[in-house]
């Protein structure tokens, strides 16, 4: 991040970083659909790795005992993402890291909703369907966001 990005994001509220972090995702997904794209298998797993912190992040600052439902849904969402991009990344799949960016950024606009509006609550995702990893052991975003080792 350079200085620039650094002092615009002081001053910001909690929402604004949110939407910076999703930004941030969606980033290191195009970088992830670039490395795939060029058979680079070593940035791929480094941009999903980038992508997936962001997330734990994300899932580690939720306050479930004040968020009620929004927070639930939340939660639900970001192990669901966590589950796509490892996915995508044990599948080599630019499709995967697709849906990663359409999911987040859907995400994103009720969050850019919110900013406009201090009073009001971001509409939460619909429950998205993520299938298990199966052969790799992984059968669940649960576990890897519990802090299971995991490899992007």
């Amino acid at each position: 991040m350079d200085p620039y990005q650094t002092r615009t994001l002081e001053g910001a509220s909690g929402v604004e970083l949110t939407i910076a972090l999703y930004d941030g995702i969606i980033r290191f997904m195009y970088r992830a659909i670039d490395a795939v794209e060029r058979g680079d298998s070593s940035q791929r797993r480094a941009a999903v790795k980038r992508a997936l912190d962001i997330v734990i992040h994300l899932q580690a600052t939720l306050k479930m005992d004040i968020g009620g439902k929004p927070a639930e849904a939340l939660a639900e969402f970001y192990v669901a993402m966590f589950a796509l991009m490892l996915q995508g990344s044990q599948a080599n799949s630019r499709e995967k890291f697709e849906q990663v960016i359409a999911c987040v950024r859907n995400v994103r606009g009720a969050w850019r909703e919110a900013a406009k509006d201090s009073n009001a609550i971001p509409a939460m995702p619909r429950p998205i369907a993520v299938p298990a990893l199966g052969k790799a052991g992984f059968d669940g975003a649960a576990d890897a966001a519990a802090g299971s080792n995991w490899t992007a």
